[in-house]
């Protein structure tokens, strides 16, 4: 796919419908073959912290991504074109650690800008992002009645916040358009 780099003022990205509808590929680790983990992603947030731009993301314990997120400062988060829902439905219902992910989907890792996580060749936009802060859901936080019930394992996540450090899109993510 063919993206340019977008200044982060000029990136624009609706966020509900990239989470909700679109889903993205959480990706961590190192690009090198068994050096990272990718898991689709339909939960999470953009916006600013601390003066920073940010990418707010969230991974069970349970997750093998988990164990590449604890161990890397940081990430890649790549939206992919519609006709990919299939692939991320593989990546978000397949451990890493039993299917080989980029071998079962035929996605092609490269090298990011500036992370040492890779992107995909095949999306249309890869935020590059160094980890911030993290925090554990607390279940004795939670002020509505309909969180718990996602919880069911008690397999509460943990929340990543990383400074998006590079945005590589297509057009389509710049505010000009």
């Amino acid at each position: 796919m063919k993206r340019k780099t977008i200044p982060f003022p000029e990136f624009s990205l609706p966020i509900l419908r990239s989470f909700h509808e679109r889903w993205m590929l959480l990706t961590a680790g190192q690009n090198t073959p068994g050096g990272f983990n990718t898991m689709t992603v339909s939960w999470g947030g953009l916006g600013e912290m601390w003066n920073k731009p940010l990418a707010m993301v969230v991974v069970r314990p349970s997750r093998y991504t988990f164990e590449f997120m604890e161990k890397h400062s940081d990430f890649t988060l790549s939206v992919l074109p519609g006709k990919f829902k299939d692939q991320l439905t593989l990546c978000g219902t397949r451990s890493g650690r039993t299917v080989d992910k980029v071998k079962a989907t035929g996605l092609t890792p490269i090298p990011s800008s500036v992370v040492t996580a890779p992107g995909f060749d095949e999306a249309e936009l890869i935020l590059e992002c160094r980890k911030m802060y993290y925090g554990d859901i607390e279940p004795s936080h939670f002020l509505a009645p309909h969180i718990e019930p996602n919880y069911n394992g008690r397999d509460y996540h943990r929340m990543y916040f990383g400074e998006i450090m590079a945005v590589q899109g297509i057009t389509a993510y710049t505010s000009a358009t």
